[in-house]
């Protein structure tokens, strides 16, 4: 049994905050979760996948973030406890229904899981979505532990089925991928079947319902927020006419803070939980009596607007600060020094930085930039593509390990705005200049996003290659299913599409299939794609031989060395591969046998035929 399933209340486990979570929703009874997996919000729904063979919890990886919340709105409009995972820019493609499910509300509690990621560890922006609270007039929780990630969610249902609205828990990377230990507490009975009851006037939201709907929404903001005013999770601690105002993972930030500067006795803290509807009447008692406050948050200035508001309204007139060039940035996420240094500068109060180990004597690190892993298909095909259609041409990529294409000596990547923009962009592109472009998206990105994307290529007839890099599993969150994964291996039945049969029957007529490690044969297919004026689609298959690894699925192929009597050294295999299993020995081009997975493709490229199969037993 999964330790997550435990019934016990009481023990203690060192969880991450993403497995605080799932705990959390299974206390909280949850019966149903919809995701789509991104970073750093996986662990959840990946845990969850695990779960659900285990319990009678229903689990789907949706085809996309809007899909996800339309499956979870509908269970929750049924009356079951239902848990929406994605990452923060998700939210953006789930936003449209998001605006209209808090006007119908749900009946079963419904929280979204929106994980921001600042400082862009693994995504394209780095996005507040506390804003989607204001947006959408939706509760928002934002816990500063592992711990409170846990209790926070299995409140958030509580609080969901109170005021008939989704709750959003808003985490950050640190959060979610931090550890802390989480007290496990009693779980509730599971509720996995409910009862749609009909009621068009309040649940169809044409016009005239929907003006009576945004009225109960604002209603409901009001008790919302009279909740928040008086909410366990916003609380203050410490006393002193000096305040500081902080929220999510930078609330352990100040309290440390404090106790390093010596200000516990100085400074209040007003921790904020429940962010949205702010607290306007607890923050306004918190500064009465203050001489200045600090507002210390990471990337936008959301509480510190709100608060600056707030005594507006009530008169006071104090110094209140947070965003500045003097102070804290919009940009990335806050660390403990920068914030220790920022309190005592407001304060001024004296500090000194600690100095830095003294690092002169030792050689400098080696560069490690992201790369693709040894085999990966990626590589072969791009190097292909590159070979038949130069560098001249321009290509529109998409999200996904290949956006690793853009580093050289690959360079296989000009343009990317979001999941599925690649085809849709291109398109642009060759219209306006003239040119055919050639677009690189994902097999789960091409059913998250790209489907339509070719739809209107097609129907438009726009001179573009859409090449669709199939590694069988959506490799870069973490080998999830997607519609065109074969689940068997993975002990499930879902219905597998086949990308090629799509394709076909939205009417693509110049097709081709290739096997990226078959150098020549994809060079020939993507020459005549090439060749073809209109929508040209190019299938590359191939598993990503991580995830082949994982179901058994790879072939034992001998690894590769280098002939060193036959290289001449002229180091094609890295100036134009740059397989990581290559390095420089004594001048010389060598193979790592310990990466190496016997792909071949290396072979192929090589001018002097001096890489092969190494002897067995050598």
């Amino acid at each position: 049994m999964n330790p997550l399933l435990s019934p016990k209340s009481g023990q203690k486990q060192l969880l991450l905050g993403n497995l605080g979570i799932v705990r959390g929703a299974l206390e909280a009874g949850v019966a149903f979760v919809t995701c789509y997996p991104g970073t750093p919000s996986s662990e959840v729904p990946d845990t969850f996948f695990q779960l659900a063979a285990e319990t009678d919890i229903y689990f789907e990886y949706s085809t996309n973030e809007k899909v996800a919340l339309e499956v979870g709105a509908g269970a929750a409009a049924a009356g079951v406890r239902t848990l929406v995972t994605m990452k923060h820019v998700g939210v953006n493609v789930a936003a449209d229904p998001l605006m209209t499910l808090a006007y119908v509300g749900t009946e079963g509690g419904m929280v979204l899981l929106s994980a921001d990621d600042p400082m862009l560890f693994s995504s394209q922006n780095e996005q507040d979505n506390r804003f989607y609270g204001k947006l959408s007039g939706l509760p928002i929780l934002e816990p500063s532990t592992p711990s409170e990630a846990k209790e926070m969610t299995k409140y958030a249902f509580d609080l969901s089925e109170e005021l008939k609205l989704p709750v959003i828990l808003r985490t950050t990377t640190r959060i979610n991928h931090s550890r802390g230990v989480v007290t496990f507490g009693k779980m509730k009975k599971r509720v996995t079947k409910g009862t749609f009851k009909k009621d068009p006037f309040k649940k169809v939201t044409v016009p005239a319902v929907s003006r009576i709907l945004h009225q109960e929404l604002v209603q409901k903001y009001a008790q919302a927020q009279e909740l928040a005013n008086n909410s366990p999770w916003n609380f203050m601690t410490g006393r002193g006419k000096w305040g500081i105002i902080t929220s999510g993972v930078s609330y352990a930030y100040v309290m440390d803070a404090l106790g390093d500067l010596g200000l516990n006795s100085k400074v209040a803290v007003l921790r904020l939980g429940f962010t949205h509807p702010f607290p306007q009447t607890l923050v306004q008692r918190f500064l009465r009596g203050k001489e200045k406050v600090l507002i210390v948050e990471e990337l936008e200035p959301y509480l510190e607007v709100e608060a600056k508001a707030a005594a507006q309204e009530k008169g006071i007139t104090i110094p209140i600060a947070g965003k500045s060039d003097k102070l804290f940035s919009r940009l990335f996420e806050l660390e403990p020094g920068v914030v220790r240094e920022k309190v005592a500068k407001y304060f001024g109060v004296s500090y000194q930085a600690l100095k830095p180990i003294k690092t002169e004597d030792l050689p400098p690190l080696p560069g490690r930039p992201p790369n693709l892993c040894p085999g990966c298909p990626h590589r072969a095909t791009f190097f292909s593509v590159k070979r038949v259609c130069g560098e001249e041409t321009i290509y529109p990529t998409d999200i996904g390990c290949y956006t690793l294409g853009v580093l050289p000596p690959l360079s296989a990547a000009d343009y990317l705005l979001d999941m599925g923009s690649s085809i849709s962009t291109a398109c642009g592109i060759s219209k306006a200049t003239g040119k055919k472009a050639v677009a690189f998206i994902g097999d789960s990105t091409f059913f998250h996003s790209g489907i339509t994307g070719l739809v209107d290529a097609i129907h438009h007839n726009h001179n573009v290659m859409l090449v669709i890099l199939d590694n069988g599993t959506t490799a870069m969150t973490g080998q999830q299913v997607h519609p065109g994964v074969d689940a068997a291996p993975l002990g499930r039945d879902l219905k597998r599409i086949k990308i090629e049969e799509l394709v076909k029957g939205l009417g693509v007529e110049d097709l081709h299939m290739v096997k990226p490690r078959n150098l020549k044969k994809t060079q020939e297919a993507l020459e005549k794609a090439m060749q073809h004026t209109g929508v040209s689609v190019v299938i590359s298959e191939e598993y990503c031989p991580l995830y082949a690894r994982r179901i058994g699925a790879l072939p034992k192929r001998p690894v590769y060395v280098v002939d060193q009597d036959k290289c001449k050294n002229h180091r094609v295999c890295l100036t134009q591969l740059a397989c990581p299993a290559f390095y420089i020995k004594d001048n010389q081009v060598v193979i790592n046998p310990d990466l190496c997975n016997g792909c071949a493709v290396c072979a192929q490229v090589c001018p002097e035929g001096a890489i092969r199969p190494a002897k067995q037993g050598a």
